[in-house]
């Protein structure tokens, strides 16, 4: 099922998530198949389950290609449950994103470049990888969300921010909504 993602301004965005505690339940399942959908339906990079109003750490992510990033490599699709983020260096690098919480804007987000992320699948099962480059972008996006935060309050330089049609246009990025 498709569900209504929350938009910026709406308070259950801003809340820390609760841990996952019991694992290969037909109500997880159910959120994540709404998840799937849902991103699926909005052409998105990921989604968190704070997103949809749902306080839990889960995320999926994922995609052989996408159109609102034209320019990324894939990114293996993921549904990753009580997710650890650790940086593996200070690299930043500054990258367009956008976010289906704040429809037909975008902006330049420092990052970490290189990162290793943990959790567990929605059987338990564990989940540890190395990533780069736009994957540990997006995955770091996505679990930003499980603490309360939106990108925007990343940016370092909110000249760098605005809508997709006017960056667009300055050719800054290709920046489709």
């Amino acid at each position: 099922m498709i569900r209504q993602v929350l938009r910026a301004g709406n308070p259950k965005l801003m809340r820390p998530a609760r841990a996952v505690v019991d694992f290969d339940t037909p109500a997880l399942h159910a959120l994540i198949e709404d998840m799937i959908d849902t991103m699926q339906a909005l052409d998105g990079a990921g989604l968190a389950a704070p997103q949809i109003g749902i306080d839990l750490r889960v995320v999926i992510f994922g995609f052989t290609s996408n159109e609102r990033y034209p320019n990324a490599e894939p990114v293996p699709f993921t549904v990753l449950v009580n997710p650890c983020i650790e940086p593996l260096d200070d690299e930043l690098t500054l990258g367009w994103e956008g976010c289906l919480s704040l429809p037909g804007l975008r902006g330049e987000v420092p990052r970490y470049q290189r990162v290793r992320y943990s959790g567990r699948d929605p059987e338990g099962g564990l989940i540890d990888r190395t990533v780069d480059g736009f994957h540990a972008r997006v995955v770091q996006h996505e679990c930003d969300h499980l603490d309360g935060v939106l990108y925007p309050m990343r940016m370092g330089d909110l000249a760098r921010f605005g809508f997709c049609e006017e960056i667009q246009s300055a050719g800054l990025t290709v920046a489709r909504a």
